[in-house]
């Protein structure tokens, strides 16, 4: 057996980022940058206001009163997508809407809540003192030209597909999605849906791993079954080398499977196939190598359905992000407290054992494991929303840290339930209700699913 490192160091070291492209903004969320993305225009792009009110010079409130207020003369309104064509003059105002410009000459905009208006809307009544720069937002106050905006390996939130467009771009240059093949082998395997014929098992592996493919953002390609048949699985092999950016199978890699597909794929990848026994549980039989002519990286799971899954997680996921260019292609391992035990028996292998992970109401990680463990079990596997990662040893007791990998935050069981007044109540996310709080802010109670 080989260490999970030393074969992940393998995988990686073959897979490259793609070939960047220019793709539409409104395709590229999730996707890397792959080059900066410099800022060419201001946001805002001229001084608009951030409320509705009344655009001034602040001098001409100084020393404003309500016994003695200033009084300025109404000389015009300012709706968004307007302009108001004269400078604004000593003792005069505008009526302005949220995000209207703010007309040259005034420096400020009172809100119309804290202000009055006589003479049939004509004179308008300040009572207080207005600083300059109130709800004036200035231009490039968000982003000034030259800004970086998006830097290299940036990964585009829709956030980032809004700071592009407000950029006037359509395009930007990212590491495209991956192509992803995915390939059920071996006879026994069937697609169909008539009632199973001795010997038979339905292919869920295929369904698995093509949903496991578009969960990341990629494009699945659906390659099929393809039984114990050398010439059909070179045909079809070959086809997905020059049609994808990455090929998944699964079946085939044990010891003791037919060898016909360890045969072809050692044939299609011109040698560079490296079967491995892994010193993991489950997953431990692996292969991985390039296809002959394109380079392209296949992966051999195994065929067990919880194996191929934890196979995905710890090979094809890591290696297809740097395809990617993502520049972390694992996932965090968070410290968990076991609030069960975890039994194990030393077997120089880590283990990976399907588990709950949940937060306390202290907003600390809590993890138990799923009772079935055997590979083959793949109804504990959609249970559960994490793996516990047990070092080779006796396992893990009761109140024992236990690291673990978080594989469906939507899934994430939270413990609280307790409200929160202000954002300084907030602590880890656990929060259930969704009520209004009676905070100043407004702040409403983030809601977690259970």
């Amino acid at each position: 057996m080989i260490p999970l490192d030393e074969a992940r160091a393998f995988v990686l070291a073959a897979c490259r980022p793609l070939r960047a492209r220019p793709v539409r903004v409104d395709d590229a969320l999730g996707c890397v940058v792959a080059e900066p993305v410099v800022a060419a225009e201001p946001v805002p792009p001229f001084r608009n206001t951030s409320r509705d009110g009344y655009a001034l010079r602040s001098v001409d409130t100084a020393g404003a009163t309500a016994a003695a207020p200033a009084q300025l003369r109404v000389v015009g309104t300012v709706m968004a997508g307007t302009a108001h064509d004269d400078d604004l003059k000593p003792g005069q105002s505008v009526r302005i809407m949220t995000g209207a410009p703010v007309p040259d000459g005034a420096d400020a905009v009172v809100q119309l809540e804290d202000v009055e208006t006589e003479d049939g809307g004509r004179t308008l009544v300040v009572p207080h003192p207005v600083r300059a720069g109130t709800a004036v937002r200035p231009t490039g106050g968000d982003v000034a030209v030259g800004d970086v905006v998006a830097t290299t390996g940036t990964v585009l939130s829709p956030g980032h597909l809004g700071v592009l467009v407000n950029q006037g771009m359509t395009e930007v240059t990212v590491f495209p999605r991956p192509r992803v093949g995915v390939l059920s082998t071996g006879d026994e395997i069937t697609s169909a849906p008539e009632p199973l014929l001795p010997g038979q098992i339905r292919d869920s592996n295929r369904h698995t791993l093509l949903a496991l493919v578009r969960r990341e953002g990629w494009e699945p390609v659906d390659l099929g079954v393809v039984g114990d048949d050398e010439v059909a699985l070179v045909e079809v092999l070959t086809r997905a080398g020059t049609a994808c950016d990455a090929v998944v199978t699964s079946g085939g890699v044990s010891v003791g499977d037919l060898d016909m597909v360890k045969v072809v794929l050692a044939r299609c990848s011109a040698g560079t196939m490296r079967w491995m026994q892994v010193a993991i549980q489950p997953a431990k039989p692996f292969a991985f190598g390039t296809l002959s002519g394109t380079g392209t990286p296949v992966f051999g799971l195994p065929g067990n359905p919880v194996s191929a899954m934890v196979s995905f997680e710890l090979f094809v996921r890591p290696a297809v992000r740097r395809l990617t260019g993502h520049q972390r292609v694992f996932r965090p391992t968070v410290p968990a407290l076991a609030d069960a035990e975890f039994s194990r028996r030393p077997d120089a292998k880590t283990h990976f054992v399907r588990a709950l992970v949940r937060l306390d109401a202290d907003g600390g990680w809590r993890v138990r494991p799923m009772a079935a463990q055997d590979s083959h079990q793949l109804w504990a596997m959609a249970e559960s929303n994490a793996l516990a990662i047990l070092p080779d040893g006796d396992g893990a007791r009761v109140g024992d840290r236990v690291g673990v990998l978080v594989l469906d935050p939507d899934r994430l069981v939270v413990d609280s339930e307790t409200p929160f007044e202000t954002l300084d109540d907030i602590g880890a996310p656990g929060w259930t209700s969704l009520e209004r709080c009676p905070s100043p802010v407004g702040v409403a109670k983030l809601q977690v699913g259970r």
